[in-house]
C-alpha cells in the first residue's frame, strides 16, 4: 500500500513537471485575443487523469500552475493561472471520471469530447462572471480595453458577451480538441509506463 502511494506520488510529480515545462511553451493564435495563449500542458494532466484517476489529473493542474508562478512569476496577478487551473481541471476531471468507469478507446474519445464541452461551458461562465472582472480589478485595466484586444482580431467581438462567445469559447474548444488528439495518440504508448 505504501509502495503504491509512493509510485502514484512519483508519477504525479513527473507528469506535473512535464506539464510545467509545456506551460512555458505558449504561443498566441491568430483570430484570438492576445491574452489567450495556446499551450499543451493539459496533456500530462489528462494522461494522469486517465492512468491514475481524476483527482491526480486535477492535482497535476494545481502543481503546474503553482510552479509556473514560482518559477516565472505572473503577468496577470495570478488570474491567468487561476483560469488555466479551473478550465484545465474541468477537462481532466470530466474525462477522467468517465474513463475510470469504462476504460476503452471509444469511452476515452467520448470522455475527452465531453470534457472539452464542459471545459468550454465552464470557461465561458467563469470568464464572464469571475475571471474577466477579476482581471480588470487586479490589473487595473478597463473592461473596454480587454474587449478591444478581442475586437482587434475579430470584428464580431464588441462587448464582454461577444468576447466570451466568439473569443474564449472557440479558443477552449480548439485547445480541448488539440489536447485530446495528442492524448489519444500518445496514451496507449505511454500506458505501460503510467500503469506499472
Amino acid at each position: 500500500m505504501v509502495h503504491k502511494r509512493t509510485t502514484v506520488l512519483v508519477k504525479t510529480g513527473m507528469l506535473a513537471a512535464i506539464a510545467t515545462v509545456l506551460m512555458f511553451i505558449e504561443f498566441p493564435l491568430p483570430l484570438f485575443p492576445a491574452f489567450l495563449k495556446m499551450d499543451l500542458s493539459e496533456v500530462p494532466a489528462l494522461l494522469g487523469s486517465f492512468a491514475l484517476g481524476p483527482v491526480v489529473g486535477v492535482l497535476i493542474e494545481l502543481i503546474k500552475n503553482v510552479l509556473h508562478i514560482a518559477i516565472k512569476g505572473t503577468t496577470t496577478a495570478g488570474v491567468g493561472e487561476l483560469a488555466n487551473f479551473l478550465v484545465g481541471s474541468a477537462l481532466v476531471a470530466t474525462a477522467g471520471v468517465m474513463y475510470r468507469k469504462h476504460k476503452t478507446k471509444h469511452v476515452a474519445i467520448i470522455s475527452m469530447m465531453l470534457g472539452t464541452l464542459f471545459m468550454t461551458v465552464l470557461g465561458c461562465l467563469f470568464n464572464y462572471f469571475v475571471l474577466l472582472p477579476l482581471y480588470q480589478t487586479m490589473m487595473g485595466i478597463p473592461m473596454d480595453a480587454i474587449v478591444k484586444m478581442g475586437s482587434e482580431v475579430n470584428s464580431l467581438i464588441v462587448n464582454v458577451k461577444t468576447l466570451v462567445v466568439f473569443g474564449i469559447a472557440p479558443f477552449n474548444i480548439l485547445k480541448g480538441l488539440a489536447v485530446s488528439l495528442i492524448t489519444l495518440l500518445v496514451y496507449k504508448r505511454l500506458s505501460p509506463i503510467l500503469h506499472n
